[in-house]
């Protein structure tokens, strides 16, 4: 892939400031293609598909949002869903999503993910799972042990 014209601007659009105080990107020094290329290749090494990650976390979000900002049990997770007034939109341009974050725990191992609503719709619209020492990035590995062990 290359960056094209959307790439540059969602990229811009991710720096720290633009949406976010403290963006999409972390301390990854890589631009967003590099980033999603890698993540590709790793979902693949894994055997993850990334729409049915993203079905999958919807709907463990859906289940939290019972608890009502408790932590509710879930099959085999721990589920924590909290919400903040407002929406943000994605870098992309091609939508908005309220601010809803759900901690999901996998109580079989103790393995704990972090993800919002815009993250969901960045993995399953665009295989984008944020840079490096990003607050919401959601790392391949750490996906499948909470989901799928």
């Amino acid at each position: 892939m290359k960056m094209t014209p959307k790439y540059i601007k969602a990229q811009e659009n991710m720096k720290p400031g633009k949406i976010t105080a403290d963006g999409f990107l972390g301390d990854d020094d890589r631009n967003i293609v590099d980033i999603i290329e890698a993540d590709e290749e790793e979902f693949e090494f894994l055997s993850l598909d990334f729409v049915e990650v993203a079905k999958l976390m919807r709907k463990l979000l859906k289940e939290g949002l019972k608890g009502l900002g408790e932590v509710i049990k879930y099959d085999k997770w721990e589920i924590r869903v909290d919400e903040a007034r407002g929406f943000l939109p994605c870098p992309f341009q091609d939508g908005i999503f309220r601010k809803r974050v759900a901690v999901v725990k996998n109580l079989n191992n103790n393995e704990e993910i972090m993800y919002s609503e815009l993250s969901i719709h960045l993995l399953a619209a665009h295989h984008f799972l944020q840079g490096k020492g990003s607050k919401f990035r959601l790392e391949p590995a750490k996906i499948k042990k909470v989901l799928y062990e």
